[in-house]
């Protein structure tokens, strides 16, 4: 068996002109399917992971357990990625250049501020590219084969609605972390029961005062493990249930048992809570905007210069509608670029932010979203209750969150035992 991955170099020697030498630039420390992980892929991301905990302020694990979570993520995303490029998932260089852009917008940089200031990090802009490319492969792999399969009847929005309406005093959200020991599925006695060990040893070390976010980097198995375990704030509905009925019980700074679930065993903690009473009014915007699409016809630069030149005009006093019917690309443009009144989240989140900072009867400047660039005007604000059309689609989506990550996750355990794996960690 070929233990080493080897690049050979000949070198003419001075007493032998057919001697060889042979250099060690990597090695294989995995095998996933007919892929391979190196060394040298497995140092960058722990280099990696170090810089992310080191930016929260967190003291990073030991070398070794790093490795070996990080080998274990790495062969996860390998799999993904596989089942992405069979699934005929692409990610071409328009799309790349969008996504980078649009990161870039949203840390207030240029683009060649947003590289210099990855190159000073440390981190190649060409890598960041691919990584990012990867990141969207991912996502997208995840949409086709967990979220857009996940069914919600009827039958459990009217359960749902039912539930949340004996809890009229209040609508709870937590601020959460977790630490997630994933178990493989048709595990053995002897897996689960060392699943459930290293779940105990990792609150253990939470209860004990231990920064929980070096806890979740030597111990959780999920994606946010480098970023402190945290899922952030979540309203209980849209937690898994098991998640829900423990955290209703904790106060914040507090450590849950250890939770089993169909994915493994879980260890929240749980940073904050807050409520809200159930039934305030929410607030609702009516705006009109004007989309200008990019592409191959039109490209970024032209778009926010077109968009300029309009927003010239409507500052000195054309109408928006007029312009809107004129020159968006949006189905909205018939109807002078107007939407219906929007409640928060209905938008994209780079649309909304751009919104909500704006007064009534004030015009943006371009806003870059995945569609394209668009000026945004607010007409108005109001706040009021939630229609019960409004109450059931915001009931489908919570079911539609709470499903979601456990199907993922179980997901994820079908693909990583369907792998062939092939650990060489060890073989120093």
């Amino acid at each position: 068996m070929v233990k080493l991955l080897l690049l050979c170099v000949t070198l003419l020697l001075p007493l032998s002109a057919a001697a060889q030498r042979t250099v060690l630039v990597d090695r294989i420390v995995a095998v996933v399917n007919k892929e391979v992980i190196t060394a040298t892929e497995l140092d960058e991301a722990v280099a990696r992971a170090e810089r992310q905990l080191a930016r929260m302020g967190t003291q990073a694990p030991a070398r070794n357990v790093l490795e070996r979570q990080l080998l274990e993520r790495l062969i996860l995303d390998k799999a993904q990625l596989q089942r992405a490029r069979d699934m005929g998932i692409r990610v071409d260089e328009v799309q790349l250049d969008r996504a980078v852009q649009r990161i870039a917008e949203e840390n207030g940089m240029t683009l060649a501020d947003f590289r210099r200031a990855l190159e000073s990090d440390g981190v190649s802009f060409d890598a960041f590219r691919e990584d990012l490319r990867e990141q969207i492969m991912l996502a997208r792999v995840r949409d086709r084969e967990v979220n857009d399969k996940i069914q919600v009847s009827d039958t459990e929005i009217d359960l749902f609605l039912e539930e949340m309406g004996k809890k009229k005093a209040s609508h709870d959200e937590y601020n959460v972390a977790h630490v997630l020991v994933r178990v493989p599925d048709q595990a053995s006695p002897e897996q689960i029961e060392a699943a459930r060990s290293k779940a105990t040893r990792a609150r253990e070390e939470a209860v004990a005062g231990g920064d929980f976010a070096r806890v979740a980097a030597s111990h959780s198995d999920a994606p946010d493990a480098f970023q402190g375990g945290l899922l952030g704030w979540r309203t209980g509905e849209r937690l898994p249930e098991l998640f829900s009925a423990a955290l209703a019980r904790m106060k914040p700074g507090e450590v849950s048992d250890v939770l089993r679930s169909s994915a493994g065993f879980h260890v929240l903690k749980l940073i904050d809570r807050r409520s809200a009473s159930a039934g305030t009014p929410v607030e609702q915007t009516r705006l009109r905007h004007i989309l200008i699409r990019t592409g191959e016809a039109v490209s970024e630069t032209e778009a926010r210069r077109r968009l300029e030149l309009l927003r010239e005009r409507l500052v000195a006093g054309a109408d928006f509608a007029a312009l809107a019917r004129a020159n968006s690309d949006d189905s909205t443009a018939a109807r002078g670029g107007e939407l219906d009144w929007v409640y928060p989240g209905d938008t994209v989140p780079e649309f909304e932010r751009a919104y909500r900072q704006l007064e009534p009867g004030e015009i943006s400047q371009p806003v870059r979203t995945p569609f394209g660039y668009h000026l945004i005007q607010v007409l108005e604000r109001r706040s009021a209750d939630m229609s019960p059309e409004r109450r059931r689609l915001e009931a489908r989506q919570a079911l539609r969150e709470r499903k979601s990550d456990e199907a993922f996750q179980q997901w994820l355990r079908q693909l990583r035992d369907e792998a062939y794996v092939d650990l060489r960690l060890d073989e120093r």
